[in-house]
């Protein structure tokens, strides 16, 4: 059974595998805060539609409550374990299934299994918050093996967590050249596609949401990352066969 990917822009993407719709980090409005969607349209309908949903951390560019309230109601939804004690309005989920999980966990939906794996990353919901809560990245197995790296840096023993890939979705850029600590440059996201032994690599979380007022300041910012991680693919990760979408866009994992 052929495994597709439609990546909406920032870390949201549908994975369908085994007839399963898997949604990650949805963010299905035109913005979060003071960031704006810039570059593609606000995901369509059929970006709601999901048998599950796995949400990588609390940073709300990834776990937005607004957007996990537009997904189907029947959608199980899976968070950092303590994520319901860290962010009050996960309130608004009141009667849906969520279950918490932390890396090693397994989630079973239909034919295909979710594993919880570790990241590097920034696990407070913002800078000012004292509780921290374990962020994830997690691995899709049902016909294919997926790898969704939620938004993290390269850690040590990522490729044992993960195991060899049909496909990876891997941050490549934080907010502008200063990224700060938990984030993948290009190169480092190329380095860790090699690792992976990835077919297929699609880079994400860059050149869809701005804050607001600095396109017209620096109208190219964020976009060269996932040009830059395709050619750094080339030198780092020569098997995998490394593509850039446009948001929107979707790929067959078995073409």
């Amino acid at each position: 059974m052929t495994t597709s990917l439609t990546w909406w822009g920032h870390s949201t993407a549908t994975v369908v595998d085994s007839g399963v719709r898997v949604l990650t980090d949805p963010v299905l409005t035109g913005g979060v805060a003071h960031l704006h969607r810039r570059r593609g349209p606000r995901p369509d309908a059929a970006a709601r539609r999901a048998d599950v949903v796995v949400v990588s951390h609390l940073h709300a560019d990834h776990l937005h409550v607004r957007s996990l309230s537009m997904v189907d109601e029947g959608a199980l939804i899976v968070l950092p374990r303590g994520a319901r004690d860290a962010v009050p309005g996960l309130v608004r989920l009141r009667g849906r299934e969520i279950r918490e999980v932390a890396p090693g966990d397994v989630v079973e939906v239909g034919a295909v299994r979710i594993r919880a794996v570790p990241a590097d990353h920034d696990g407070r919901r913002h800078p000012l918050s004292r509780r921290h809560v374990t962020p994830l990245g997690f691995v899709v197995e049902g016909s294919s093996r997926t790898y969704f790296a939620g938004d993290t840096d390269l850690w040590d023993g990522m490729a044992d967590a993960v195991g060899p890939c049909d496909l990876a979705l891997l941050p490549v850029g934080g907010w502008g050249p200063g990224l700060g600590e938990g984030h993948m440059t290009a190169e480092r996201a190329a380095i860790a596609a090699g690792r992976l032994h990835a077919r297929i690599t699609v880079p994400v979380h860059f050149g869809t949401l701005w804050p607001r007022g600095l396109g017209a300041v620096a109208p190219d910012e964020f976009l060269p990352p996932g040009a830059e991680f395709v050619r750094a693919a080339a030198v780092h990760a020569p098997r995998t066969r490394a593509r850039e979408l446009r948001p929107g866009e979707a790929l067959a994992v078995d073409d």
